[in-house]
């Protein structure tokens, strides 16, 4: 199963759209913030996919939950923007936030900074900006034995 993240897409649709259609075959979307409107797009036009978000300190007035925990191909999925969690000083308190959720995987934006980490169970992400020229999206495989697999994807400037 793949999964397709993308975090601080900020009204950046041509490279919004350009990592959407290099990873259609993605079971699930994920956004982790900073992109409301680009996350309403998903809900509409990709009923077909699991589409799951969350709000980020740049998405003013929007509804979306701050948080979320899934459950996705057997593996526990904790979603956050970072904001709240300091994630531009430490990942400490993100570890701590998806470890009490018992999650096996931790996504979160927010610095802009892509990274893949892996810290005694929880794999780690930050699939950085799907914006402007050095935009980047992630994607995890979680494998038909449980493997999980992931990767930080450069879309190569426009």
């Amino acid at each position: 199963m793949r999964i397709l993240v993308v975090s601080d897409t900020h009204g950046d649709m041509y490279s919004f759209q350009r990592a959407l259609d290099a990873q259609k075959n993605a079971e699930v979307i994920i956004h982790c913030g900073d992109g409301t409107n680009e996350f309403q797009y998903l809900k509409e036009r990709y009923t077909d996919k699991t589409v799951v978000g969350v709000c980020g300190n740049c998405d003013f007035g929007s509804l979306l939950p701050a948080t979320e925990t899934v459950s996705v191909g057997g593996k526990t999925i904790f979603v956050t923007h970072g904001h709240l969690y300091q994630a531009k000083m430490t990942c400490a308190n993100l570890a701590y936030a998806a470890r009490e959720q018992k999650a096996d995987i931790l996504l979160f934006g927010h610095t802009h900074m892509p990274m893949t980490d892996y810290d005694d169970g929880l794999y780690m992400m930050n699939p950085g900006s799907c914006s402007g020229y050095y935009a980047t999206y992630g994607i995890i495989d979680i494998t038909g034995k449980g493997d999980i697999v992931t990767n930080v994807v450069k879309l190569n400037g426009r």
